[in-house]
């Protein structure tokens, strides 16, 4: 007797446990009968046979006196898979819902901080790393080529009088003329020759460029295809005129004959290598070179500019559109 007491007293404590349990699980979990797609007021008010109707308020949520439904619980994967209990009870597509987006923000979160880390980089090599690199690039190329500009200069001398130096005005950034310097490669005076050459001119646009061009001496025939004419420019890139990579610099002849979206490439400062150097040079037309030109205003950092001198060793030593 003593034994039936014991167990009437436990099953009756099993009751108020499961009743209790039940309770906490509806007040918690927030109901969801609906799957995705499916109408929620519809599925809401479909009495459960032999339980109470489940209706939906205005909050969106069920509400429910007592279970009268499958539980659902969450996957790994962030699915949510119906379990019959024998209670009842739910965890609602709901918080599966909820949970897959509070991921979904925390990515689009992450992906939009590490995007300002990058423009934030990007901004600051711009403001000031390009110019140190351009500083400390130059200076460096200029004291490990001074051996053979002191060699082309001689070989100028030799060759034909006039200065060892070429100098030009060209246009920087933003418009800003200054004097160019290269390595004599012409006779002397050869710019007051070149209407009588115009007709005899092989590129597109308003540039004007001879393969054969009968001004250049054979010296200078050598020291273009090489590009150790252009030796001298790491002296505008120290004085700030030019940089180590950017659009080649244009004489005022050829801006006065750019479309106003060509104007764009003069919102840097002008370099010595550049895309179209490393594309073909003067085998690319003017609108190619253009489009090249402006495609690294977009596209310029660090990583471009380190990809661009890179490439320009192999490209100077092809000797691909070099004249």
């Amino acid at each position: 007797m003593d034994q039936a007491r014991t167990l009437s007293r436990e099953e009756a404590s099993s009751r108020r446990f499961s009743r209790a349990t039940q309770h906490r699980v509806a007040a918690m979990e927030p109901d969801n009968l609906a799957t995705p797609g499916d109408d929620w007021t519809a599925r809401a008010t479909m009495p459960a046979p032999g339980n109470p109707i489940v209706t939906a308020p205005t909050n969106g949520h069920a509400g429910t006196a007592a279970p009268v439904g499958p539980r659902t619980e969450p996957k790994g994967n962030g699915s949510a898979t119906a379990v019959a209990n024998g209670n009842g009870g739910y965890l609602s597509h709901t918080l599966a819902q909820a949970w897959l987006a509070a991921e979904a923000s925390a990515a689009t979160s992450s992906a939009t901080v590490v995007e300002l880390h990058l423009r934030s980089a990007q901004s600051f090599y711009l403001r000031a790393g390009k110019r140190l690199l351009d500083a400390i690039g130059a200076t460096l190329a200029l004291v490990i080529t001074s051996p053979i500009l002191v060699l082309a200069a001689l070989a100028i001398k030799l060759e034909s009088r006039g200065p060892v130096l070429y100098r030009s005005t060209r246009i920087g950034r933003d418009g800003r003329p200054f004097t160019f310097l290269k390595l004599r490669s012409m006779v002397h005076g050869a710019d007051q020759h070149r209407h009588r050459l115009s007709h005899l001119n092989e590129c597109d646009g308003p540039v004007f460029k001879i393969n054969r061009d009968p001004r250049v001496t054979r010296v200078g025939r050598f020291l273009r295809v090489t590009s150790i004419d252009e030796i001298p420019q790491f002296v505008n890139v120290i004085l700030g005129q030019m940089s180590l990579v950017g659009p080649r610099p244009p004489i005022p002849e050829e801006v006065a004959q750019y479309e106003p979206w060509q104007l764009r490439r003069l919102d840097v400062r002008p370099g010595i290598t550049c895309l179209w150097q490393i594309s073909g040079r003067s085998r690319i037309g003017f609108q190619e070179w253009m489009r090249l030109d402006l495609e690294y205003i977009r596209r310029q950092s660090f990583a471009l500019d380190l990809n661009i001198l890179v490439r320009t060793i192999p490209a100077v030593l092809s000797r691909e559109g070099a004249y």
